[in-house]
C-alpha cells in the first residue's frame, strides 16, 4: 500500500509538472501570436523599428512565462527545496549586484576624473535617442503644422526645418554632455582620432555631410525642384545631411550622396522660374517652301495648350544638311517635369500639320555610280535573266513636294497677309517673322470676338471674311470690315475699353497680336505703324462724332490728331 501510494504521489507530481510546463508552452505559442498581429497591424511608418521592440517585449514576456513556470516545479517537488532555496537567494540578490555592476566605474575621462560606469553610458545612450528623436518630431511639426502658415515655398521650408531640426539636436547633445559631467575638453582626443578617420577613411562621408549643408544654406537647390544630375532625372522629395531623394518620372525614388552635386554638372529646370524652352529639330526635303514649313510648325506649337503663348514659339532654320533643310522648333513651358510628354504631343502635332500640307520628311540617300556595267552584265550571264543597269540616282530626286496636289489659294497664312495693303510688299523673310509674331484664328458666322465696354489686349487684322461693328450704346450698326481691314488697336493703344462690340457675319479668319508681340511687330514695321495712327485718327474723329470715344480729350489738345496718335504710339511700343 505505501509503495501504491508513494506511486500515486509521484503520478499526481508527473501531472501537474507536466501540466506546468504545457501551459507555459501553450503561453509562450500565444504570446509569440499576438506580437505577430501587432505587427501586422503596425503603422507602416513604425515598422522599420517595431521589430526590435516586439523581439525585446516578447523575449521578456517569454522569460517571465519560464521562471514562473521554473519555481512552481521546484516548489511542487521537495527534493528540490534547496535549489529553490538558492534560486530565492539569487533572485533576492540580484538586483544589488546588477545595481552595482551598474555603477561600479571602469573608466575615467578628462582633468577632473569622471567616473564613467555601463550606467552612465546607458543613461547617456537613451537620452541621447531620445534628444535626437525629439529633434526630428520638433522638425516633422515645424514643417507640417508652422511652416505652411507662412506662405513660404516648399523648398525654404522643407530647408529651415531641416537646418532648426539637426541644431536642436545638436544644442541638446551638447548638453547632454555636460549634464552627465563629461568635461567637453576631454574628448580633445576622441577628436583627434575622429579627425584622423575622416581624413582617411571617412572622406567621402564627410564631403557628403558638408555638401548638405552648403544644399541647405545657399538654396540652390530645394525641395520640389526639377533637376538633372549626372543623367538622372527627377524631382527632388528630401534634402538631408548625407543623401538627397530624388524622384523620377518613373516614380522610383533614387537616394543620390549629396557630393555628386558638387562633383558633376546640374541642370535646375525650375531654378527662380519654372519657365524653360524646348527644342524640336525637325527636317524637311529639299525645294520646300520654308514660309510654309515656319508656318505648319508655328501652328503645331500653337495646337498644344502647354505650350506658352508668350514669349512666342519661334522657327530656325538651322542648316543645309546633307538631305534636308534642317529647323528647329522652339517653344516655351512652364512644365518641365512634363517635358518629354510635352514633346510627345509636338512630334504628333507636327506630322500632322506636314501631311496636311504636303511637306514631305525626306530620308537619306546615296548616289550610285557604274563605271563599268558591261562587266558587270558579264558577271550575272549564268542567270536566267540578265540584270539590267541600274540607274543613277541623282542628288536630291524624291525629296520634293508632290506635284499632283495643290495648295488652296486661302490655305496659307502668308496669301492671306499679302491681301493687306501694308504687308503686300514685304518678303518671305519679313512675313516669317509677322507670322512668328501672331497667329491665326477662325470664328463661325454671329459669333461675337469681344463686347463693348470689355478690355482689350489684342489687335486682329481680317485675313477673309467680315466683321460687323456694332454699338450697344447707340443700339445700330457703325461699319462692316472686310479683309484687309484692321481693329482692336484703339484700345489696345489707349487703354481704354472696347468702344464697340464686334460680332463676326461669316466665317472669319484673324490674325491675332497681342501688345507684347505688336510691340516687336510695330518695331521691325515702322510703316505700319504710320499705318495704324492714320487709320486711328480717323476712326477718332468718327467714334467722337457719334459720342463714343473713350480718350480724354484734354491729352490731344492743341495737336493734330493724327500727331497726337502717333506720337503716343511711339511712346507706348517704344518706337
Amino acid at each position: 500500500m505505501t509503495l501504491f501510494a508513494v506511486d500515486v504521489h509521484f503520478l499526481k507530481n508527473l501531472f501537474i509538472v507536466v501540466g506546468i510546463l504545457g501551459g507555459a508552452a501553450i503561453s509562450d505559442w500565444l504570446m509569440g501570436r499576438w506580437m505577430q498581429g501587432r505587427l501586422r497591424t503596425a503603422p507602416k511608418k513604425g515598422r522599420a523599428i517595431y521589430p526590435l521592440l516586439r523581439r525585446c517585449l516578447l523575449f521578456g514576456l517569454r522569460l517571465g512565462i519560464w521562471l514562473v513556470a521554473f519555481y512552481n516545479i521546484l516548489t511542487l517537488i521537495p527534493a528540490l527545496q534547496p535549489i529553490r532555496q538558492l534560486f530565492i537567494t539569487g533572485l533576492a540578490a540580484f538586483p544589488d549586484k546588477f545595481w552595482g555592476a551598474l555603477n561600479t566605474p571602469f573608466t575615467d575621462v578628462g582633468e577632473r576624473k569622471n567616473p564613467i560606469s555601463l550606467l552612465t553610458l546607458i543613461i547617456f545612450v537613451s537620452i541621447t535617442v531620445l534628444v535626437f528623436v525629439g529633434a526630428r518630431l520638433c522638425g516633422q511639426w515645424l514643417k507640417k503644422s508652422i511652416l505652411p502658415q507662412t506662405r513660404m515655398e516648399r523648398g525654404a521650408q522643407a530647408a529651415i526645418s531641416t537646418i532648426i531640426s539637426y541644431t536642436f539636436g545638436l544644442i541638446g547633445f551638447i548638453i547632454l554632455l555636460q549634464s552627465v559631467g563629461i568635461d567637453l575638453s576631454s574628448l580633445a582626443v576622441i577628436a583627434g582620432v575622429l579627425g584622423l578617420g575622416l581624413g582617411f577613411g571617412l572622406q567621402e562621408l564627410a564631403s557628403n555631410f558638408v555638401s548638405g549643408l552648403t544644399l541647405l544654406l545657399e538654396q540652390q537647390i530645394r525641395v520640389g525642384d526639377f533637376v538633372e544630375v549626372d543623367g538622372l532625372l527627377g524631382t527632388i522629395e528630401r534634402i538631408s545631411i548625407r543623401s538627397t531623394i530624388v524622384r523620377t518620372q518613373d516614380r522610383l525614388f533614387v537616394v543620390v550622396p549629396n557630393q555628386r552635386f558638387f562633383a558633376k554638372n546640374v541642370i535646375n529646370w525650375t531654378y527662380q522660374t519654372p519657365e524653360s524652352r524646348l527644342h524640336i529639330p525637325v527636317s524637311v526635303a529639299y525645294g520646300t517652301d520654308t514660309v510654309l514649313v515656319t508656318e505648319a510648325l508655328l501652328i503645331a506649337a500653337r495646337s498644344e495648350s502647354r505650350v506658352l503663348k508668350y514669349p512666342p514659339p519661334q522657327v530656325w532654320f538651322k542648316s543645309f544638311g546633307d538631305d534636308a533643310y534642317k529647323f528647329e522648333l522652339l517653344a516655351w513651358i512652364n512644365q518641365p517635369c512634363d517635358f518629354e510628354p510635352i514633346k510627345s504631343s509636338l512630334n504628333f502635332l507636327i506630322e500632322q500639320e506636314l501631311n496636311r500640307k504636303n511637306i514631305q520628311i525626306p530620308f537619306p540617300q546615296r548616289e550610285l555610280w557604274l563605271k563599268n556595267p558591261e562587266a558587270l552584265a558579264q558577271a550575272l550571264q549564268p542567270q536566267p535573266e540578265a540584270a539590267a543597269p541600274l540607274p543613277t540616282v541623282a542628288s536630291g530626286e524624291g525629296l520634293k513636294l508632290k506635284t499632283g496636289i495643290k495648295v488652296t489659294k486661302n490655305s496659307t497664312l502668308r496669301v492671306l497677309l499679302r491681301k493687306v495693303s501694308y504687308f503686300e510688299n514685304c518678303t518671305n523673310a519679313q512675313l516669317r517673322v509677322l507670322i512668328e509674331q501672331g497667329y491665326r484664328q477662325f470664328y463661325a458666322p454671329e459669333q461675337v470676338i469681344f463686347r463693348e465696354n470689355e478690355s482689350g489686349e489684342s489687335f486682329y487684322v481680317i485675313l477673309s471674311g467680315q466683321v460687323e461693328v456694332y454699338s450697344q450704346k447707340l443700339n445700330r450698326q457703325i461699319a462692316i470690315l472686310g479683309v484687309g481691314d484692321f481693329f482692336g488697336e484703339i484700345s489696345l493703344l489707349t487703354g481704354a475699353p472696347r468702344t464697340a462690340t464686334m460680332r463676326v457675319l461669316e466665317a472669319t479668319t484673324l490674325f491675332v497680336v497681342d501688345r507684347q508681340a505688336l510691340q516687336k511687330l510695330l518695331q521691325n514695321y515702322k510703316a505700319l505703324a504710320e499705318e495704324i495712327a492714320k487709320s486711328l485718327s480717323q476712326r477718332q474723329q468718327v467714334l467722337e462724332e457719334l459720342g463714343l470715344t473713350q480718350i480724354n480729350p484734354s491729352e490731344s489738345a492743341g495737336d493734330d490728331p493724327f500727331i497726337w496718335i502717333r506720337r503716343r504710339i511711339q511712346t507706348l511700343f517704344g518706337i
